[in-house]
């Protein structure tokens, strides 16, 4: 009932950009909030954005902010990342998420790799 495909995950050179897109399905009433988390090789699952899907109201974690940007499409019921000037410590693998009614779902991850 509740899925979500990512997609545009793949290998870039350091300073350079890429855009990741979650597809939402099922009752996107039930759909209150999206975000993205990622995880580095040794490293623990750590929040990288979020979107409320009611006010618009985003954030970000420090790391990110002024680099990354999140939107949406509803017409698609799409949320996006926009990832800008991509360091190397940005190589992990992207899971987006969502708060659907009481619950949390996941995707199942998307490779991000920056080079240099």
């Amino acid at each position: 009932q509740v899925q979500l495909v990512e997609s545009g995950g793949g290998l870039v050179q350091a300073g350079g950009s890429l855009r990741l897109s979650c597809a939402a399905s099922g009752r996107t009433s039930r759909y209150y909030a999206m975000g993205w988390f990622r995880q580095a090789p040794g490293k623990e699952r750590e929040f990288v954005s979020a979107l409320d899907l009611s006010g618009g109201i985003t954030a970000y974690a420090d790391s990110v902010k002024g680099r990354f940007t999140i939107s949406r499409d509803n017409a698609k019921n799409t949320v996006y990342l926009q990832m800008n000037n991509l360091k190397s410590e940005d190589t992990a693998v992207y899971y987006c998420n969502a708060l659907v009614g009481f619950q949390i779902y996941w995707g199942q991850g998307t490779q991000v790799t920056v080079s240099s």
